[in-house]
C-alpha cells in the first residue's frame, strides 16, 4: 500500500474556516442546533463534500451522509462522523474536529486517486450537543432505534419550535428514512474533553468504550411572595429546593468513588427579581459513572433526595428522566485498528474510557464502532477557550485515516 497521510495545514485551514460561522468574540463559537447559522454550516460542508465527488443524502432526522464510492459499492460503507452544533459559546473543536477530520481524509484519498474497497461515508449527526433540543444525540439515537423518528419531531426547544419545524424551516427535512441505512463500520475523531491525554504527555487516546449517563429536568413549584416580609418559617421557596438538591446530587456523586459526577448546569428562576421569593425553579441534573450499578444506585438516590427535598421544603417538584445512556464498550476489531495505527505511526497513546457522550455510543448498538481521542488545552470544552494543538490534531486524523484504511482491508481479507 502507496505511504499516504492527511494535510494538516489544510485541515487546520478547514477548522479555522468554519469558525467564522457563528464566530464569538472570545474566539469560539454559537452554532445551536436547526438555527440559521446551522444551516449555513451544513450548506458548506454539502458543498465541500460534493467538490470530492462525494454523493450527498439527507435522513428525516436532517443527518447529512456523505459518500464516496469504493470499487465495491454493494458493500456497507465504512463511516466516519461527528457532529457540527456546538453549545453556547462554545468551541471550535468539539465535534467539528471530528466532521472536517474525515473531510479531510476523503481529500486526501481524492489527491491520492486511492480507492477503498468499501464506500466511505462522512456523517454530520443533527443535534449531538442538546443544549437547544434535549436530549443530546437524537438524530444518532435514532438511527439506533433508540428515540422514535416521532418523538424526536416533537421535541421543543424551550421557546416552544418543535424539531420538525425547525428542520424543515432550514431546508433539512430529508427523505431517507432514518436507520435504514447499513454500516460496515464506524470511527469518530473527538477532543478529549478532559486533561488526561495532555497531563500524561500522550498524542492519542483509543476509547475502548463511555461511561453511562442520566439526565433529567426537574420543575419545582413553591409560592412566590415578597422577601421583606415573609418569614422563613412559611416560605415555599423554589430557590432552597433547587439548591439542597444540588448539594445533595455533589454528595451523591462523592459517595460513588472518584468515578461518580453530578452536574446542575442549567437553571431558571421565576420570577427571577432580588426581592421576591422564587415561585418557580426549572434545572436540569447530568449523572455520570462507568459502571452500570453505580449509575443507577444514583439514580435511584436522587430520585429519593427529591421527594425527600419537596416534603422539607413544602413544593411540589417534577423529576423527569430524559436520558438514560448505559455503560458502552466498543467493537474490539475497531478499537484495535485505532491502537495498531497510532503504534505504527509512532504516537504516544493510551487506552482511555469517554466521559463525555458522543453519536457513537449509539452507533456502537448497530455498527462495529471506535472512537479517537485528541489532547485539548488544560481539558476545557464547552468553552470558547477550548484549544487544540495543530500537530496532534493532525496526528490524529492521520491515525483516523490509517485505522480506515486498515479496517477496510481486513473486511476485504
Amino acid at each position: 500500500m502507496q505511504e499516504i497521510h492527511v494535510n494538516g495545514s489544510r485541515l487546520w485551514e478547514t477548522i479555522v474556516e468554519t469558525g467564522k460561522i457563528g464566530a464569538t468574540p472570545g474566539g469560539g463559537i454559537t452554532r445551536l442546533t436547526l438555527t440559521d447559522l446551522d444551516r449555513e454550516v451544513r450548506d458548506w460542508f454539502v458543498h465541500a463534500c460534493r467538490a470530492v465527488g462525494c454523493t450527498i443524502t439527507v435522513d428525516e432526522a436532517g443527518s447529512i451522509f456523505a459518500r464516496r464510492p469504493g470499487r465495491d459499492n454493494s458493500r456497507d460503507p465504512i463511516a466516519v462522523g461527528s457532529h457540527l452544533d456546538t453549545q453556547p459559546l462554545g468551541g471550535r473543536f468539539d465535534g467539528i474536529a471530528g466532521v472536517l477530520s474525515g473531510l479531510e481524509i476523503l481529500r486526501t484519498l481524492e489527491e491520492h486517486g486511492y480507492i477503498t474497497e468499501a464506500p466511505l461515508e462522512i456523517i454530520d449527526w443533527t443535534n449531538e450537543e442538546g443544549s437547544r433540543f434535549a436530549p443530546a444525540m437524537l438524530a444518532s439515537g435514532a438511527f439506533a432505534n433508540v428515540y422514535t423518528l416521532e418523538s424526536v419531531y416533537n421535541t421543543r426547544d424551550r421557546e416552544g419550535r418543535t424539531f420538525r419545524e425547525e428542520l424543515e424551516r432550514i431546508g433539512y427535512l430529508g427523505e431517507v428514512a432514518v436507520g435504514n441505512h447499513g454500516l460496515a463500520g464506524y470511527f469518530e475523531l473527538h477532543i478529549e474533553q478532559g486533561p488526561i491525554l495532555e497531563s500524561e504527555g500522550k498524542t492519542i487516546g483509543v476509547v475502548t468504550g463511555a461511561q453511562g449517563q442520566l439526565w433529567y429536568e426537574v420543575s419545582v413549584a413553591g409560592r412566590a411572595n415578597h422577601a421583606g416580609s415573609t418569614p422563613m418559617r412559611l416560605r415555599k421557596d423554589a430557590m432552597l429546593a433547587c439548591a439542597r438538591i444540588t448539594d445533595g446530587l455533589n454528595r451523591i456523586a462523592l459517595g460513588h468513588g472518584p468515578d461518580g459526577m453530578s452536574t446542575v448546569g442549567l437553571v431558571e428562576v421565576t420570577p427571577n427579581s432580588r426581592n421576591v421569593i422564587p415561585g418557580q425553579t426549572f434545572f436540569t441534573i447530568d449523572l455520570r459513572h462507568p459502571h452500570g450499578q453505580e449509575l443507577l444506585a444514583m439514580g435511584e438516590e436522587a430520585d429519593e433526595l427529591v421527594r425527600q427535598t419537596a416534603e422539607d421544603t413544602r413544593t411540589d417538584i417534577s423529576l423527569q428522566n430524559v436520558l438514560k445512556m448505559m455503560p458502552m464498550r466498543f467493537d474490539e476489531t475497531c478499537v484495535s485498528v485505532v491502537r495498531d495505527s497510532a503504534q505504527k505511526l509512532g504516537h504516544s497513546h493510551r487506552e482511555m474510557v469517554s466521559g463525555p457522550g458522543h453519536d457513537a455510543l449509539y452507533v456502537a448498538r448497530v455498527a462495529p464502532t471506535a472512537m479517537i481521542f485528541v489532547p485539548c488545552l488544560d481539558g476545557i470544552s464547552h468553552n470558547e477557550a477550548e484549544s487544540v494543538n495543530p500537530e496532534q490534531l493532525t496526528a490524529g486524523a492521520d491515525v483516523l485515516l490509517h485505522a480506515v484504511l486498515e479496517y477496510d482491508r481486513r473486511l476485504s481479507a
